[in-house]
C-alpha cells in the first residue's frame, strides 16, 4: 500500500473516533432522552385536552343558566353534576370525535351552547328548523341521531308527525327529545331513545348512543 493511502486513512481514523464517539454517546443517553421528552409531549397533549374540558365546563354552565328560568327545565348544575358530566365526557371523548348530530329546533338558538360543547369535542352540529328542512339533510348526508323539539310554529305535535315522515322515508335514526315538556299522550313512538328537558341528561344520552355507534362499527 502507497505512502500516500496510509495518509488517507490515516487522515480519516479522527474523523471515525468522532463518529464512534457519538454513537456510543447516543446509545448511552438515548433511554434517558426519551424518558425525558415522550412524557413532555403526552403532558402536551393532555394540557390542550384540559382547555378543550375547561371551554366545555363553561359552555356547560351557560346552557344551564339560559334554561334555568323555563318551566321543567334544567336547574343549576350542581357540583356533582357538573364532575360527573366531564368525567363521562373526558372518557367518552373518542367516541364523540367524528359524531354527526342533526338538531331539529324552530329556535336554534335556544340550543346554542350545547350545540358548540358538542363541536368543541369534535362533532358535527347540523341545525334545521322544519321537518322539511330535516329531510332535505338526511338526503345530504348520513347521521349518527336526531335531536329535536315537539312544538314547532304552535304545531305541538311537529315533532311527532316528524317520526312518521322520518319512517315513510326510510330513516331509522334514534330520535332524542329534548323539550321543557312532553305529554305522553302524544305517544311514546319506537323511534324516541329518549326524552329530557335536561342539558346533562341530554349529554348522556347522546354518549350513550355514541357508544353503541362506536361499538357495533368495531
Amino acid at each position: 500500500m502507497s505512502e500516500a493511502l496510509w495518509g488517507k486513512l490515516i487522515g480519516i481514523v479522527p474523523s471515525l473516533l468522532w463518529i464512534l464517539f457519538a454513537l456510543v454517546v447516543f446509545l448511552v443517553l438515548r433511554r434517558p432522552f426519551l424518558e425525558t421528552v415522550l412524557p413532555r409531549v403526552t403532558t402536551i397533549g393532555a394540557m390542550g385536552f384540559e382547555v378543550t374540558l375547561t371551554r366545555v365546563e363553561i359552555l356547560l354552565d351557560k346552557a344551564a343558566e339560559s334554561t334555568s328560568g323555563d318551566a321543567g327545565a334544567s336547574p343549576a348544575p350542581t357540583r356533582t353534576t357538573r364532575k360527573a358530566v366531564l368525567r363521562r365526557l373526558e372518557h367518552a371523548a373518542d367516541y364523540l370525535k367524528d359524531g354527526r348530530i342533526l338538531w331539529v329546533d324552530d329556535i336554534p338558538s335556544n340550543n346554542r351552547y350545547l350545540t358548540e360543547m358538542f363541536q368543541e369535542l369534535g362533532m358535527k352540529v347540523d341545525q334545521v328548523t322544519s321537518t322539511s328542512e330535516a329531510l332535505v339533510f338526511l338526503d345530504r348526508a348520513s347521521y349518527d341521531l336526531v335531536i329535536s323539539d315537539v312544538r314547532r310554529d304552535h304545531d305541538g305535535r311537529a315533532g311527532m308527525r316528524m317520526l312518521q315522515d322520518f319512517r315513510d322515508r326510510g330513516v331509522g335514526l334514534p330520535v332524542l327529545i329534548h323539550a321543557a315538556t312532553f305529554d305522553p299522550r302524544l305517544g311514546v313512538d319506537p323511534m324516541i331513545f329518549g326524552y329530557t328537558p335536561r342539558y346533562d341528561e341530554l349529554i348522556h344520552y347522546v354518549i350513550d348512543l355514541m357508544e353503541r355507534v362506536r361499538l357495533s362499527d368495531g
